[in-house]
Parts: C-alpha cells; sequence; structure tokens
C-alpha cells in the first residue's frame, strides 16, 4: 500500500466507537476507506447512528492526523505491520467472523498467520500441573508444525506461548490492548520474545489500555484462526470457555484437558467435555482428531521426563497423595510415617519435581512417579 493507502485505512480505524460490524458495513457500502470517509452525512446516516455522524465526518477535517502520524511513525519501525482486509495475508478464517476485525496491528513474524494452528487457554490462576501441561502440549504441537495462538494473559497463555516458541510451529499472540503496551506488565519479557521469534496481534490502536470488553473481542480472534481450541483448565465462566464456545459456534474443534472433580479450574473443562468437546490426555488425541500428518516430529510425551524411581517410603506417599491437593495432617495420617521423616519425604519429592506445595500448606502430584 502507498502512504496514502495506509493514511486512509488509519483515519477509518481511528473514529472512535465505530466498531468492527459497522466499519465492515461501511466498507460494503462504500468499497474502501477512503470512499466511507469521504461519503456526505446522507450517505453515512443508513450506516451509522446520529452520534457517529459528526466523529466520523470529522476524521476527513484533520481531527485525528496527530493520531495517524503516531501510527505511521509505530510502522516505520522494525517488525510492526498493518494489516488489513484488502492484505493478500490476511488470514481466510477470520473471515467467518460477523465482526471480523478489518484493521489489525502486527509485530513480528507476519508469515506465522498462515497455516493451521491451535488455540490453547485456560485460566489466569493456574495449578503448577496445569502450567506443566499447558505448555508441554503446546511444546508437542509447534514440533508438530502447528502454530500455538493464545492471549498473552498469566498462567496457562503465558505457558502455552513458552511451549510454542520452542518448536517449528511456532506462536501468536493476540491481545486485549494497543501494541505499544503489554498486559499483564508481568508477562514483558515473554512478550518481547514473542515480538522477536512469533507474531502479536492487536485489532486495538496504539494507546487502547486493558478493559473488559477487550478480552471476549480478543478471543474471538483466537477461535477463529486456530484448527482447535484446547482448554487446558478454567473455571466456571471464565473467558476460556466463551473462546470454546465461540470455536464451537465457527465449526472448530475444542478439545479439553480433564482434571480433579474438587479443582474449581477443572469444572469448566468437565462442562465443555458434558457438553460434546473432546477428552483429550496426550499430543496424538488432538493430532489424530485434527487429521494432522502423523510422521511429523513430534516431541515424545506431554510430561516432563520422569524423576527418579522413588523409595518405598516415597512410594507411600506418592500413593497417600493421590492427584488431588493434599494437607500435610491428612497425609501424616494416610502414610503412617512420623512427622519428621514425612517433612524430608516431601522435601525431596519437590526437589524432584514430583510434587509441589500450594496455598494453605497443601501438596499436589505433578506427574506420575514410581
Amino acid at each position: 500500500m502507498t502512504e496514502a493507502d495506509v493514511r486512509a485505512w488509519l483515519r477509518f480505524t481511528l473514529v472512535p466507537g465505530v466498531g468492527p460490524r459497522r466499519q465492515l458495513a461501511l466498507l460494503r457500502g462504500f468499497g474502501n476507506p477512503e470512499a466511507a470517509l469521504f461519503a456526505s452525512r446522507a450517505q453515512l446516516s443508513p450506516v451509522l447512528p446520529d452520534d457517529l455522524l459528526d466523529p466520523w465526518l470529522a476524521a476527513r477535517d484533520g481531527v485525528y492526523e496527530a493520531a495517524v502520524d503516531e501510527h505511521l511513525a509505530w510502522l516505520a519501525q522494525p517488525g510492526n505491520h498493518l494489516l488489513t482486509l484488502a492484505d493478500d495475508h490476511y488470514p481466510r478464517r477470520w473471515l467467518d467472523l460477523p465482526d471480523a476485525a478489518p484493521v489489525l496491528f502486527l509485530k513480528g513474524r507476519v508469515e506465522l498467520l498462515a497455516g493451521d494452528a491451535l488455540g490453547v487457554v485456560g485460566s489466569r490462576n493456574a495449578t503448577p500441573q496445569g502450567i506443566e501441561n499447558a505448555e508441554a502440549f503446546s511444546q508437542a504441537m509447534s514440533a508438530a508444525g502447528l502454530r500455538i495462538v493464545s492471549g498473552l494473559a498469566s498462567g496457562i497463555d503465558a505457558a502455552a506461548h513458552r511451549g510454542g516458541l520452542t518448536g517449528r510451529g511456532g506462536t501468536v499472540a493476540i491481545v486485549g490492548t494497543g501494541l505499544d503496551r503489554v498486559y499483564p506488565a508481568s508477562n514483558r519479557q515473554l512478550a518481547h520474545r514473542i515480538a522477536e521469534e512469533g507474531l502479536i496481534v492487536s485489532e486495538f490502536t496504539l494507546g487502547t489500555q486493558p478493559r473488559s470488553e477487550h478480552f471476549p473481542r480478543r478471543n474471538r480472534l483466537i477461535a477463529a484462526l486456530a484448527k482447535g481450541t484446547l482448554v487446558v483448565e478454567a473455571a466456571l465462566g471464565s473467558g476460556s470457555l466463551i473462546t470454546a464456545r465461540q470455536a464451537a459456534d465457527l465449526g472448530r474443534e475444542v478439545f479439553a484437558i480433564p482434571g480433579s472433580i474438587h479443582s474449581p479450574v477443572a469444572r469448566g473443562c468437565h462442562r465443555l467435555i458434558k457438553d460434546g468437546a473432546k477428552l483429550v490426555e496426550s499430543a496424538d488425541d488432538i493430532l489424530n482428531e485434527l487429521g494432522w500428518d502423523a510422521s511429523a516430529p513430534v516431541l515424545p510425551g506431554l510430561v516432563l521426563p520422569t524423576p527418579s524411581a522413588p523409595d518405598a517410603d516415597e512410594r507411600k506417599v506418592l500413593a497417600a497423595l493421590g492427584f488431588d491437593p493434599v494437607d500435610f495432617d491428612t497425609l501424616l495420617q494416610r502414610s503412617n510415617l512420623t512427622a519428621d521423616r514425612l517433612c524430608a519425604i516431601l522435601l525431596g519429592l519437590e526437589l524432584n519435581g514430583a510434587l509441589c506445595t500450594l496455598p494453605g500448606g497443601r501438596y499436589q502430584r505433578l506427574r506420575a512417579a514410581g
């Protein structure tokens, strides 16, 4: 695109209050951004409500030119891109959305929008086991060549991106802020790495702060871009379930990892499975369901290497733990060990990566040892 074309698209997307549905209606009605911007009030009134007509008409009078110049300066920086419906790189999958974003801002490797992808989403307040599962599943899928798409949130999203970065599939982060912001701030280092090795995408203009209504909009882009969506952990009513429902509505596959019946972050996954999501226990479950090339190299297994073989007392403690969170007193009763001996075994198992400590003095097994 010429600079004039880019300016027209920026003016088109910078008008406040005009979202994707109305932007699409304007493009259908007038053919291109410039024609829509220079349409008369009478021509615009069937498409825009009265309260949006003046802000829209102000765009051609130069009201937003300072913001246009700011975005042009950002686009001049290496790795920054503008993607529009007119661009050959625009993924056809996003056109399945009734409110497909006509304009998107990208930072990183644009080519990662091509090819098949798997959405991986889940709880921000994930358990250690959930984080481990998300990273391991994503690592295996990326090794098989699938892009890993997630939302750069804390917990499961961050783990999914880390796993995706390890393989040839790579990772795409779709965010709910402008690309001059990182949210949450704790993911700043990860975001910088994705910008260098993967791709970050936003439909929001520079300066856009995180707001609750932005994240469902982000989720629909994740659901649409991916061939299927894997939910690792999710509470009932969480945004991850919204993403899964959006994926199902678009005809995409939905996968869910089951968890403990006592875990709040497993209930969303169990609800999805009851509603028809595919229960998965391994990478092969997903690859086979998607019809993925089984000869593609896949990392062996979906869990970290098994720790050294436990001794008899350690096996007793692991059996007493099961796979649900357990407090120290309950373990003491179940194992029939002394408190000092149990403390020593728990410390050793934690150092060996077989269990983790949780808030409230509870312990949880991380993988099948022995």
